[in-house]
């Protein structure tokens, strides 16, 4: 397993003055805060989808309706496991010096619970506009939501990534001044 110090990656010229322990910490705090703010949209929408199943119109849903939003429910469930992954990880491996690891995972975890939180969102978009005006309406703000989704989510930092010269691989700029990191 590697260590703060074994990690080729934690040797990042990214401008500022900190060891490898120290950028592990900053690091976990950015994954941590983006966490919370995924959270609380994940929960949001996961009430809003189990108060639905409560109210008098829900019985007039379509059969393919109510599975739709069943399996909205259970995207709504697989998300908050998602981003709560890398927080239980965390516990399971407290102070065992392998932060960099957590990290990492907790990354990873992010990217696909953002991943899940753009289908759901788009799920419940599509629910919505289906039971409300129909299919129809329910496939154009489903496309409307896609490219918009694209646009700032993929697309947009992608430009910007390439505009800043971002090196992916080495985290240095491609002039080399180690400044090309945000």
């Amino acid at each position: 397993m590697l260590t703060p110090t074994d990690d080729p990656r934690d040797d990042l010229r990214d401008g500022r003055p900190e060891s490898a322990a120290q950028r592990a910490d900053r690091n976990w705090a950015d994954v941590l805060q983006e966490l919370r703010v995924l959270q609380t949209g994940t929960q949001i929408l996961t009430g809003f989808l189990l108060a639905l199943a409560f109210q008098p119109a829900f019985v007039d849903l379509s059969g393919p309706q109510r599975t739709g939003y069943l399996v909205l429910v259970g995207l709504s469930a697989l998300t908050a496991i998602l981003a709560l992954a890398p927080v239980a990880l965390h516990r399971a491996v407290f102070h065992r010096g392998v932060k960099p690891v957590v990290v990492r995972f907790g990354h990873r975890a992010l990217i696909a619970a953002l991943t899940a939180v753009a289908v759901l969102l788009t799920g419940v978009v599509a629910f919505v506009f289906d039971v409300v005006v129909g299919v129809d309406a329910a496939v154009v703000a489903v496309v409307v939501l896609v490219v918009v989704i694209l646009v700032l989510w993929v697309v947009g930092p992608a430009v910007l990534r390439r505009l800043s010269g971002e090196n992916r691989v080495s985290g240095e700029s491609r002039s080399g001044d180690g400044k090309g990191r945000g």
